[in-house]
């Protein structure tokens, strides 16, 4: 079988489409490839729904630990602190638990129990606390004098909020949500550890590499392609932050712009 015959047939598989069966024998760098290449495909769904859809969240629960009123200000501190205080592999469990408490009750939250929905619900939950905190502290960091202009030109209310304290709060957050980011991709790896199964061996890429591993008994070759996969996913999302960084400093001189300057978290 060529190289172009294994990526028509399991360039795909991740989702359903193409041969059903796993390679048995005589495994290829190309079959590793394509596969563990196919299981990224989970990795981004991850990933880049659980950023999107924590972004609002972070925001709001950032305002709303900002509140002076202790009804908004209290809720939003607990979700901070529970998430960012306990390791995310124990949130995936004590949710899968969770989620199969609610499948007994109503059939209505089967899709709970499944890797794709319940899995993200998690990563959605933990980005969130964690986005939150960043924006929290942008929030406070955020020049008096910047309040006190939009104040002087009349802005209030939503108005100030959209086009002074908003963008500026985005500007100060957007290296350290850049780091956020990136964490957030990596951590999807934590998914097959879980304990949310993957629905008819459509896995992620660290299923796939995990399957070549024991197959072959060389880890050597299937573990460091899925972190060249990660490699390369992470300077996308370093590239494409970077350009969002760019347009919010756009009206800064490019010599006292402010640089994105990536921060791995070593400890988490």
């Amino acid at each position: 079988m060529s190289c172009w015959e294994t990526l028509a047939d399991y360039g795909l598989r991740s989702l359903g489409i193409g041969e059903r069966l796993l390679p048995r024998d005589n495994f290829t760098l190309c079959q590793q490839m394509v596969l563990i290449g196919s299981g990224m495909i989970w990795n981004i769904y991850f990933g880049v729904l659980a950023l999107c859809s924590g972004f609002f969240l972070a925001t709001a629960v950032a305002l709303g630990k900002a509140a002076a009123n202790p009804w908004l200000r209290k809720p939003a501190e607990w979700f901070i602190f529970v998430f960012r205080g306990s390791p995310l592999f124990i949130q995936f469990f004590f949710a899968y638990f969770a989620f199969l408490s609610l499948k007994s009750v109503s059939p209505i939250f089967d899709p709970l129990t499944a890797a794709w929905a319940g899995a993200l619900i998690v990563l959605f939950l933990n980005t969130a606390a964690y986005s939150g905190e960043i924006f929290y502290g942008a929030l406070l960091s955020i020049p008096k004098g910047d309040l006190e202009a939009a104040d002087a030109y009349g802005f209030t209310g939503w108005a100030k909020f959209r086009k002074i304290t908003w963008p500026t709060m985005l500007r100060l957050a957007w290296p350290a949500y850049t780091n956020e980011a990136i964490f957030l991709f990596h951590a999807t790896t934590l998914v097959f550890f879980s304990g949310f199964p993957a629905w008819q061996q459509r896995g992620d890429a660290l299923y796939y590499a995990s399957y070549f591993a024991d197959k072959t008994f060389n880890p050597f070759v299937p573990y460091p392609i899925l972190a060249g996969y990660f490699i390369a996913l992470t300077l996308v999302v370093i590239g494409l932050f970077g350009l969002a960084n760019r347009r919010l400093n756009r009206h800064l001189p490019q010599a006292t712009g402010r640089r994105l300057k990536i921060r791995p978290n070593l400890i988490r």
